[in-house]
């Protein structure tokens, strides 16, 4: 009888008969549920959504599986009257992003223009007004920020991976380009021994006197006594060269440099946030470490920053551990080392909704614009499947306001943003760089490799091919393979999506036995898959290797690889844990269609969760590899495609 009276009051919804959908809520008030309240916002109809808000038990905190609530089936509907009610009355967030981080402006933008046009006079602003959160996609975590002019400068950590320590520029806050590194100059490295995840940690950026400063925590291997160091650089261009790391001992991680009004340079470190006074020259501690305040949360204090503005020294930490706890508190005091008082709006930047595409929000770093306005930059992560962060931590950006009794609030303590006005809508970005430009060490701004590279082993160039520019690289085969700390030239970027697709075709070369060229999903030398040609006994084959953790999944192609195939393009097309691994070859002039080889079904253990082993703070890359063994062997890979899907 339930059944069928529900079945009923899902019809009366469709039909629009508001009276019968009284009389049976009336008889029985428990049958109205989420998805016949989300049906009742997508017909349209005002009135019997108006009487379920108001009258019924259902709750508008109601989410369906994509995380989308009730305002994204009203905004389907296109009744503007309807959507108009939930924003205003009911206090919908038409900006929320759903899992995709899909906005209700999305769906009316492709569909009715005239709820646009109440969505642009209610934020005096165009959909085009408008950025997406992460700013900065994949491995880009730990981000730290000054302003120079009308110029901004980022900086975030890149563990063991080189060039070290990435320097973005930007004019508008949004859009972000490499241009240059910290550390470029292998010797100066320090990356050889290191395991995954090690190497340079939470890095700061600021500018004093006419220099940029970076500094960071070189993170060592667990080994007794020593596991942290800090080193500084400078420089007198935002992009570098930067000189040879000074190295400051003191325990600790997440260092950031404070310059006083009164010409006093401090670094900051955690736990909490100790000080300890530097020389002129930012390179030196001149004092011992105090503590200046521990934290508001009191678990896993870190993230350390210092701000000095109207009259208060204001503290920025991040607390609560890397993940779902992460979050951004402050304090402040008159005094330096005086007693900071917390923030009664704490947490000033965190992630409620554990469903959100956007999770794990902290290590922020505020930046005052030209014209007086706040922003935040903050690390986030993006989960998905059982709680995994394929893409590692990224780089979020969200508007800081002031309250009248002189606090900083972040996008006015909702949390994360999915859609947010541009801090500049009128700038007209386009890239410092028509064509990709080289870093000293000899890569593409947007590669690195696992530890530096051996020296004249990777050489990057760009080739006019019917004028059109082609990336080309020349890559020397390491002598340890990919599952080895020991292993070198892996040339890697980041993955940026869930969605994308890339292919790289190499020049076949004469293989010795277990030599092997190819592409790669990199997360470090615990987990990682190849897909390329090897050289067995009989003949070179096609194959792929999962490595996880000490598991290896090989498969060989069934025949082997013609003699006089001069070239393979290699493919990996990839559906969030999916990746399809296809190839076509080049023989006599003739390109073969594309072949399936396999799919990898399920490549979770390409992500911070996806192994227990070592520190797992980075995301997953993709790139090109060539092995050795005993042997010399050079491999020309080229036309490298890399394409974000929707």
């Amino acid at each position: 009888m339930e059944q069928l009276q529900k079945e009923r009051l899902a019809s009366y919804i469709e039909e629009g008969n508001l009276s019968k959908v009284k009389q049976i809520l009336i008889s029985d008030p428990n049958l109205i549920d989420r998805d016949l309240f989300f049906k009742a916002a997508a017909t349209g109809n005002f009135e019997i959504v108006k009487y379920l808000v108001e009258y019924s038990r259902i709750s508008l905190d109601e989410y369906d599986g994509n995380h989308r609530h009730v305002l994204f089936y009203a905004a389907r509907s296109g009744n503007v009257l309807l959507f108009k009610y939930l924003v205003e009355k009911c206090g919908m967030d038409p900006l929320e992003g759903d899992k995709d981080l899909n906005t209700c402006w999305d769906i009316v933008h492709e569909k009715n223009e005239e709820i646009e046009e109440y969505l642009e006079k209610r934020y005096q602003a165009k959909y085009d007004d408008f950025y997406r959160n992460p700013v900065r996609t994949g491995f880009f975590p730990d981000p730290s920020i000054c302003r120079v002019g009308d110029d901004y400068y980022m900086v975030n950590s890149s563990f063991i991976f080189f060039p070290c320590i990435p320097i973005s520029h930007s004019v508008d806050l949004v859009h972000w380009e490499i241009i240059g590194h910290a550390i470029t100059d292998p010797k100066w490295a320090y990356l050889d021994k290191l395991e995954g995840g090690r190497g340079y940690w939470a890095p700061d950026i600021s500018f004093y006197e006419g220099k940029f400063y970076i500094t960071a925590t070189y993170r060592l291997n667990d080994v007794p006594p020593v596991y942290r160091r800090q080193i500084v650089v400078s420089s007198k261009r935002p992009e570098g060269p930067y000189s040879e790391p000074a190295f400051i001992d003191e325990d600790g991680i997440d260092p950031s440099i404070f310059n006083d009004d009164d010409g006093k340079r401090y670094m900051l470190l955690n736990r909490g946030a100790r000080i300890f006074e530097l020389d002129k020259s930012g390179t030196k501690k001149i004092s011992d470490a105090t503590l200046l305040y521990y934290g508001d949360h009191k678990r896993a204090p870190e993230g350390p920053h210092l701000y000095k503005k109207d009259g208060y020294y204001y503290l920025l930490e991040a607390e609560g551990g890397t993940g779902p706890g992460h979050r951004v508190t402050i304090s402040r005091s008159k005094e330096l080392f005086g007693e900071y008082t917390p923030c009664p709006y704490n947490p000033i930047m965190r992630q409620d909704d554990k469903d959100a595409a956007i999770q794990r929000c902290g290590h922020g770093d505020l930046v005052e614009t030209a014209d007086g306005r706040w922003y935040m930059v903050y690390l986030c992560g993006r989960m998905i499947g059982d709680g995994c962060s394929i893409l590692g931590r990224e780089t979020a950006l969200d508007p800081v306001t002031w309250t009248s009794d002189g606090w900083p609030i972040v996008n006015e303590l909702k949390g994360p943003s999915a859609m947010q006005k541009k801090p500049f809508p009128d700038a007209a970005y386009e890239p410092l760089e028509s064509d990709p430009k080289i870093s000293p060490c000899g890569l593409f701004m947007d590669h690195m490799t696992p530890r530096p590279f051996e020296d004249g082993a990777v050489k990057c160039c760009l080739l006019n091919e019917d004028g059109h520019k082609e990336r080309s690289y020349t890559i020397k085969g390491s002598s340890s393979p990919l599952s080895k700390v020991e292993s070198r030239n892996i040339v890697l970027k980041r993955q940026t999506s869930f969605k994308f697709s890339y292919e790289v075709s190499l020049d076949v070369p004469k293989l010795l036995d277990d030599q092997s060229a190819g592409i790669t999903g990199y997360y470090d030398e615990n987990t990682f898959f190849e897909f390329g040609i090897t050289k067995k006994a009989d003949g070179v084959y096609i194959y792929s290797k999962e490595h996880i953790g000490d598991e290896d999944r090989i498969s060989f192609g069934k025949e082997i690889v013609p003699l006089d195939v001069e070239m393979i393009c290699f493919k990996m097309d990839t559906d969030r844990f999916t990746r399809t691994l296809s190839y076509s070859t080049l023989a006599g002039g003739l390109m073969s269609e594309n072949e399936v080889f396999k799919v990898l079904s399920d490549v979770d253990y390409l992500c911070d969760e996806g192994l227990k082993r070592g520190k797992r703070f980075t995301g997953a890359l993709v790139g090109m590899y060539a092995v050795r063994g005993a042997f010399d062997l050079t491999v020309h890979f080229h036309h490298e495609k890399y394409e974000d899907l929707k």
